[in-house]
């Protein structure tokens, strides 16, 4: 409820903007000015009520002005034109069944960011004019091309031939309120009385005094809101004008629905996306609900006369910057409309356009964010240049032309990034193997088959070629074809190998892997202790750099069930943290790992690794320390007793030798550091091993794993 009543005067200073706004584009669009406010007061009620948005405000749209002129001219009446604006609201109504709302997410956030920026061009320059006093373009016309034949930029030269004291000194007074209200008063002041609504109460009294004394700066009605004439609560049915449903066969009329309820939808979906992005608190709208809203929203236009209505970014962004938290701002709006038209219209005509004009100048400020400029030019030339087309074109164009340009530059981006980069290609190694895999994309399209041909042409002779469609959804036909004929070949003439992964049963491919992913007993035993070191070096360097193999676990599963060919013995610590396999970018049968904590050796753990060397067949013993052990923390500490003691017993041997160091992390490491070659020691003197030492068929060496960064550094003693 509280939100709710703080609504009340977020949604005054929306009202406010709505007034001049509705009756300009009712001029611009050839319409009654009262259907200019029908469509106004539909969209604060009725989309208002039943829109699940918090933020947007509905009501005669800029982007339709140019629809609607034409389509009452085409159609002959504006009353036979109302039922284009009913059938309309039916059709958005079948969009919404037909849930068409989804394709809002389906907007580039490039195209969405510059939309919001060019809007606040837009604003700025064209209410520059009213500014200064020069009223001749009217509130509402945001196309580059005015209804005075003039354009954005010379209506700003030829505002300057023909100023109006008055409203200058009001417009520099009010944009100084806009400024600096919030910052001198405290937030709870300044959201009951947001600086719009004083703005407007400020240039209504300053103008009075203007008008008792100062003359010369007193702004008159040509400068002010304008209402219809003879509208009062007494005569509130001139507002209305029904529709003339016997020319509902006219195929004018039919197409003027289609194209109003298209453009509509369009530009409502763009604005709640573009709303959703400023709205303060985050909150996301069910974009087929609006379809919904709108639907009924143009519905009950069509019926009483208004103007076709869409969602409308500066009304909502009007709200959000005055402080507007739900959706009873657009309702509030809405009743704003009905009372001050029919009971108060006096009063709406002592607002200077000048003052409404600073509100808009610092809502379009607000709306051009510098650093977005920055983000997307950081992301680099897809992101960048539909941002900023997209701003260039609105501003140039019209919103809807210009959105499309943008979208239309975004997806040629999208669809120039998918053709280079069909796939990509890896060299992986396993059981000292090289394997060349291609992982192909999310959509594969026949412009993708000539360049894997070249690619898998390329392989090296000798060679295994595994393809990845794990990612792919899509796959065209012709590509199709092509890897169904790889799939039935045993090899190529260069005796290259294929292998499939990833596919499911649409792509009709059969996953088969023809290369073992463990070390059958062959590679195993043609590899020396050195082979063996740079195959865990190597690892450890993927691993670092987030390049560790996609292995098939289950077939490497399989595989190491049947027997077991390890290459390695890792005598690591209990650490949570030290997990060799992942370290080392092994798999499944390739490491025997004893863990104990503080990577000590006990007769126990001399037993395991002599049967890993003897009877498996493991070529390297790695004892594996790591920094910020917390078996090493202990020893340095007191509380050590019970089962521990031993353990800790053999780590604080060598403890006198570094007394002397005084930093507590340096003494650590070095601690670290001898107890990972005291079991390199131990593990030497076994006799049973001796003999494999001295023949070469074993290595053993230490190595100090950095839980910080990942990496492995090896040494001996």
């Amino acid at each position: 409820m509280r939100n709710v009543l703080n609504d009340l005067i977020p949604g005054l200073a929306v009202f406010l903007v709505a007034i001049p706004l509705c009756l300009g584009i009712a001029l611009a669009s050839g319409a009654p000015m009262a259907a200019g406010l029908i469509g106004g007061i539909s969209g604060g009620l009725i989309i208002g009520s039943i829109s699940g948005s918090a933020t947007s405000v509905s009501g005669p749209a800029a982007g339709l002005a140019a629809i609607v002129l034409t389509a009452i001219s085409e159609i002959g009446s504006f009353e036979a034109f109302l039922v284009a604006v009913f059938l309309a609201g039916v059709i958005q109504l079948i969009f919404a069944a037909f849930n068409a709302g989804v394709i809002a997410r389906f907007f580039p956030t490039s195209v969405i960011k510059g939309l919001l920026t060019s809007i606040g061009i837009i604003l700025v320059f064209k209410q520059i004019p009213h500014a200064l006093g020069h009223d001749k373009d009217t509130e509402g016309n945001f196309n580059f091309i005015q209804a005075d034949n003039e354009n954005t930029f010379s209506g700003l030269l030829r505002a300057l031939e023909q100023v109006h004291p008055g409203a200058i000194l009001t417009t520099i007074l009010c944009l100084l309120i806009m400024v600096y209200w919030p910052k001198w008063t405290s937030k709870k002041i300044s959201s009951v009385v947001p600086a719009s609504l004083l703005v407007v109460i400020f240039a209504i009294l300053l103008n009075e005094f203007f008008s008792h004394y100062f003359s010369f700066f007193y702004i008159d009605q040509g400068h002010r809101v304008n209402l219809p004439e003879g509208i009062s609560f007494q005569n509130a049915g001139v507002l209305f004008t029904f529709p003339d449903f016997e020319k509902i066969g006219n195929a004018m009329i039919w197409k003027a629905a289609i194209t109003i309820a298209l453009v509509a939808s369009l530009e409502t979906l763009l604005n709640i996306e573009a709303s959703d992005k400023i709205d303060p608190y985050g909150r996301i709208t069910p974009p087929n609900r609006e379809l919904v809203a709108q639907g009924c929203g143009n519905l009950t236009c069509g019926l009483l006369g208004g103007l076709p209505i869409t969602s409308v970014i500066v009304r909502t962004s009007v709200n959000i910057n005055s402080g507007g938290r739900t959706k009873f701002t657009a309702i509030f709006h809405g009743v704003y409309l009905v009372v001050f038209v029919l009971f108060f219209p006096q009063l709406l005509l002592k607002i200077p356009l000048s003052a409404l004009a600073a509100i808009l100048i610092i809502t379009g400020f607000k709306l051009i964010k510098r650093q977005e400029f920055k983000e997307f030019y950081a992301k680099g030339t897809e992101q960048f240049l539909p941002f900023i087309i997209t701003i260039l074109a609105i501003v140039f164009t019209d919103l809807l032309l210009g959105v499309i340009i943008g979208l239309i530059t975004a997806l040629f981006y999208i669809i120039r990034s998918n053709f280079r980069n069909p796939f990509t290609l890896i060299r992986e190694e396993y059981q000292n193997k090289m394997i060349y895999k291609v992982e192909l994309s999310q959509q594969v399209s026949f412009f993708h088959k000539g360049a894997l041909e070249k690619t898998i042409e390329n392989v090296p002779e000798n060679s295994d070629i595994l393809i990845d469609g794990s990612r792919t959804d899509f796959l065209d036909k012709e590509v199709l074809e092509k890897l169904l004929d790889y799939s039935h070949r045993k090899q190529t003439d260069t005796n290259v190998r294929f292998n499939f992964t990833g596919f499911n049963k649409k792509h009709g491919i059969e996953n088969k892997i023809n290369f073992q992913y463990t070390f059958n007993k062959e590679v195993r035993d043609s590899l020396n202790p050195e082979q063996v070191l740079q195959i865990l070096k190597k690892g450890n360097s993927r691993f670092v750099n987030g390049k560790s193999q996609k292995r098939d676990l289950i077939k490497q599963l399989k595989e190491a069930s049947l027997e077991q060919f390890p290459h390695s013995v890792i005598l690591g610590c209990l650490d949570s943290r030290a997990e060799a396999d992942i370290i080392f970018d092994q798999g499944f049968g390739d490491l025997v790992n004893i863990r104990i904590g503080g990577n000590i050796v006990n007769d126990d753990i001399l037993g395991s690794i002599e049967y890993a060397c003897r009877n498996l067949g493991t070529k390297l013993i790695v004892v594996l320390g790591h920094l910020d052990c917390g078996a090493i923390k202990t020893a340095l500490g007191s509380d050590h007793s019970g089962y521990m003691e031993p353990m800790i017993h053999k780590i604080k041997k060598s403890l006198v030798k570094f007394n002397h160091i005084a930093d507590a992390d340096e003494k650590r490491r070095q601690l670290t550091r001898e107890n990972i070659l005291n079991s390199v020691e131990e593990i030497k003197m076994d006799t049973n091993l001796d003999s494999l030492f001295h023949q070469g068929k074993i290595r053993i060496v230490g190595a100090m794993y950095d839980v910080h960064t990942g990496v492995v550094n090896f040494y001996d003693k």
